[in-house]
């Protein structure tokens, strides 16, 4: 693995197509989510990515990593069903998965279908039972 700082070196920033935000936290305060980015970029060489942090939505506390959205365009996935597309994304993020990433959502196209159809699917509120739990924002401190 790389240094963020040599990272960023070598793997030129991408267009505003790939999700980068030009403000809030910078990658470095966002580990996760840049080693997400750069296995991504590295393995599938995408025409789009979006990796968006959704730990916010959840009951986790403020700044986690654990809840993530991936919306990706690749050639990698011609002739792939969606099942294959859904595996071979999770294969490359293994370690994340195994570690800190507690939800992956994926939505994965070809270039061609991201042409046709550039709609991603809302994500859906929280239903774990920790958010329903009286105690859970004392637990977690403010989130607010």
């Amino acid at each position: 693995m790389f240094p963020s700082r040599l990272l960023r070196q070598a793997l030129p920033r991408p267009a505003p197509s790939f999700g980068y935000s030009t403000a809030g936290p910078t990658m470095e305060e966002k580990p996760v989510e840049s080693s997400i980015r750069a296995k991504l970029l590295q393995a599938l060489q995408p025409v789009h990515l979006e990796v968006h942090n959704e730990s916010s939505m959840h009951a986790v506390p403020r700044g986690s990593e654990t809840h993530f959205k991936v919306v990706i365009a690749s050639q990698r996935f011609a002739g792939l069903p969606l099942l294959q597309r859904h595996r071979l994304v999770n294969e490359i993020l293994q370690a994340e998965l195994a570690g800190p990433v507690h939800a992956l959502s994926i939505q994965a196209k070809t270039p061609q279908q991201w042409e046709e159809n550039q709609s991603v699917s809302q994500s859906p509120g929280c239903l774990g039972g920790s958010k329903h739990d009286p105690h859970m924002a004392t637990k977690l401190g403010s989130q607010g």
